[in-house]
């Protein structure tokens, strides 16, 4: 028989550990989706900030696309049209297919936002001191790029870790689908939605908590 942490409502330390497991679905995909996410979107933003024409009237309307769209639609859309052309994708990747590219989107604009942050002055210093446009991007854009739009960044990171509950409606079990269950079988909305926001503060809050002390550190 199933220990309930009440008298008064059916939920019991079974629900708790699966609304656990649903929690960790969802830092996985989240994180997959982020981290491919945000390769992606440097290297975008790297070339609208290039500003070749070709790449900038290829890219940059299929990026507007998964900026603007709502992130549900894309993800319906995706998981009913894909096997039309022969994906046949399950939840999950369908989830981290989109959410990988509605990240890149996003990340595009920092990352674009953090090369342009650079004085050129400071470009011109480096390739003066016989760097190569290479080492130029890696060596002097990157670090300081990187430190000007962190925040930005973060802000993205924690979006879309709490976007990732809208691959719920392809059926993936993550901590918002298992809340929805629970719901239906024990009937107390309040007390599993109270536990659910519980565990996206737990995964929310330690990303904030380091961002702001990375920050702290490099303004030192």
């Amino acid at each position: 028989m199933q220990d309930s942490i009440s008298f008064f409502t059916g939920f019991g330390v079974n629900d708790l550990w699966f609304l656990g497991e649903a929690a960790l679905k969802t830092l996985w995909i989240s994180v997959l989706s982020i981290s491919i996410g945000t390769l992606l979107g440097t290297f975008f933003g790297w070339v609208l900030h290039e500003g070749k024409l070709a790449a900038t009237l290829t890219i940059a309307p299929v990026l507007d696309v998964f900026r603007s769209v709502p992130l549900i639609i894309q993800l319906v859309l995706f998981y009913n049209f894909a096997p039309i052309i022969g994906l046949n994708f399950d939840p999950f990747v369908s989830g981290v297919v989109i959410l990988t590219f509605y990240t890149a989107a996003l990340v595009a604009n920092v990352a674009r936002g953090g090369i342009e942050a650079v004085p050129p002055s400071m470009r011109r210093a480096s390739r003066s001191l016989g760097m190569s446009y290479w080492q130029d991007l890696f060596h002097v854009v990157l670090p300081i790029g990187g430190r000007a739009v962190f925040p930005a960044w973060i802000g993205v990171v924690l979006g879309v870790m709490k976007d990732s509950a809208l691959v719920s409606v392809l059926g993936y079990v993550e901590l918002l689908k298992a809340s929805q269950v629970l719901i239906t079988r024990t009937q107390e909305p309040l007390l599993i939605l109270a536990i659910a926001g519980a565990f996206y503060f737990a995964l929310s809050y330690p990303i904030s908590r380091y961002a702001h002390k990375f920050e702290q550190r490099w303004s030192k």
